[in-house]
């Protein structure tokens, strides 16, 4: 995955999610999050957004 398309998702996971940060911290505290269905719904909707968008912007 490319640097900017995983720091776009990090910073969908931070706004969307209030999660952090993506990495791995190796502790079951900090790596495992208790999320709403409506929350994880608004991530994938944003982030398939996103794609459209870029897809768009790279055929003009």
């Amino acid at each position: 995955m490319k640097n900017d398309t995983k720091l776009n998702l990090e910073n969908m996971a931070i706004k969307i999610l209030g999660i952090e940060t993506l990495e791995t911290r190796h502790s079951d505290e900090l790596d495992f999050h208790e999320l709403a269905v409506w929350k994880i719904n608004e991530l994938i909707e944003a982030a398939y957004n996103a794609g459209k968008e870029s897809l768009t912007s790279s055929q003009r």
